[in-house]
């Protein structure tokens, strides 16, 4: 028994010296540094190319890594960017700032054998006095203890925009520029009496700014869209993601909008047209002629008791309904509604109608909807929500709860209405089993890229009807 005691504290006592030895051997093995000129460092990119940023506005942050894939460690004399502070990059290696007030450089780096670095790059472009993008460039150099220099290359592009905070529109004015306008703050104002018109034109919007109309708006031929040119991922500009600015708001004391060929993306709630409380029933609030809503995550367009028109429309992929209508009066003419919000699958309704909000009744006095394509990713994207029009239930005004709604050439994917030959006319059902449904009708509809194309498809049976013509 003490034979065995023995040897088994002989065999602890020696894979303890074993375990040391290696441990000294690979420390004194890492500690190896060499000067070879034949030791040198590999990049995971030779050339970081960064996206489009607005001059003086930061960017976001990219990274690459620097690896040391030799036999022995290697120091760093120094890493330092060529151009120094003129061109606006700012770098971190692995920690170790590349301050531009002392040369922008950093100084005795170590790499060991195997092991790797990450860096950061920045950019905050001065203004380059130029109306186009205009491409900046610079090097960061890695100095080796060897006397040997490599490089990677930055690249950007830097465009000079105005920036503007909290404008406020206090008489008719026309805004028509090709030099980009960032807003701030709030955003815009157009005040009570006040007709803001935007022509040929792109507005960008910062976080949660956005435009409030108490007077009128017209916008033709304008792009509205946040303010980040740069991208999430490699694959995802932040012009794919929504949220990205707060949208339009309409007061109830707007009237008379009108938008032409005017494209909103990207917004959190891309138009709400609050309660007008005293609807005209002659002349529309808002008139919207082959404008594009797409990828807000909110609404696309809610209204309240509003008149409304809509021809050769886009409302798309958004979180909450792509169209809203609760109560009032609203024309949908050869429109397209598709519902196929990507980022999550508690999305709302293509299109939604109502003569109630809550505890609110808002009399549909007429939907028309014709030559509209209504489809998503659900079985069923269109939602009628009606309040009770018994006799006894009226408004204190004596208003019966009116409920009046027409299609007629449309394709709707909702489970067909047997019973209702006047409110239906003519309607193409479509149900997740049919041959060519749903995405199926479109162009293009890239699901990992989330870019999409809402012309129809030539194999599409949807020919004639939404907002563009088929091909």
């Amino acid at each position: 028994m003490t034979n065995i005691r023995f040897i088994i504290k002989m065999k602890r006592i020696f894979f303890i010296i074993a375990t040391l030895v290696a441990l000294l051997a690979a420390c004194t093995d890492n500690d190896s540094f060499t000067t070879s000129r034949n030791n040198i460092l590999t990049f995971s990119t030779d050339t970081l190319k960064m996206d489009t940023v607005f001059s003086n506005v930061g960017s976001s942050t990219y990274t690459f890594w620097v690896f040391n894939r030799s036999t022995d460690g290697l120091r760093l004399s120094s890493v330092r960017l060529k151009g120094g502070n003129q061109t606006g990059f700012r770098v971190n290696v692995d920690g170790s700032y590349l301050d531009n007030t002392l040369g922008s450089v950093v100084t005795d780096l170590e790499v060991r054998k195997g092991d790797s670095l990450r860096v950061f790059v920045e950019l905050t472009s001065p203004e380059t006095q130029q109306h186009d993008p205009v491409q900046l460039s610079d090097e960061l150099l890695f100095q080796l203890e060897s006397g040997v220099e490599q490089s990677v290359r930055l690249e950007a592009w830097a465009w000079d925009a105005v920036k503007i905070t909290d404008l406020n529109v206090t008489a008719d004015t026309l805004i028509e520029s090709t030099v980009p306008l960032v807003f701030y703050g709030s955003g815009i104002k157009v005040d009570s009496g006040a007709v803001l018109t935007l022509r040929n034109t792109t507005l960008y919007f910062h976080d949660q700014a956005g435009i409030d109309v108490y007077g009128s708006l017209i916008a033709d031929n304008a792009l509205l869209r946040g303010d980040r040119l740069d991208h999430m991922f490699d694959y995802l500009p932040y012009d794919r993601v929504s949220g990205q600015w707060r949208g339009l708001w309409f007061a109830p004391s707007s009237k008379t909008n009108t938008m032409n060929d005017t494209e909103i993306r990207n917004a959190c709630h891309a138009i709400v047209l609050s309660d007008s409380c005293d609807i005209d029933t002659i002349r529309q609030r808002l008139t919207m002629t082959r404008c594009v809503v797409h990828n807000a995550k909110g609404y696309g367009l809610i209204s309240y008791h509003s008149n409304v028109a809509l021809v050769n429309c886009q409302f798309t992929n958004t979180l909450d309904d792509c169209l809203a209508v609760y109560g009032g009066i609203c024309t949908v003419d050869h429109c397209t509604l598709g519902q196929f919000y990507p980022f999550t699958a508690n999305r709302g309704a293509a299109l939604r109608f109502s003569n109630i909000a809550g505890d609110t009744v808002y009399p549909l006095l007429k939907l028309i909807c014709r030559g509209t394509i209504v489809t998503g990713y659900e079985s069923d994207v269109v939602f009628l929500e009606r309040a009770d029009t018994s006799a006894a239930d009226t408004l204190s005004s004596g208003v019966e709860r009116v409920f009046t709604y027409q299609f007629d050439d449309c394709l709707l994917r909702t489970p067909k209405v047997e019973d209702d030959t006047v409110s239906f006319h003519n309607i193409m059902w479509e149900t997740p089993e049919d041959s060519i449904q749903g995405k199926q009708h479109f162009a293009v509809f890239d699901e990992k890229n989330l870019y999409y194309d809402f012309h129809l498809d030539s194999l599409s049976t949807a020919k004639g009807k939404g907002c563009y013509p088929a091909e």
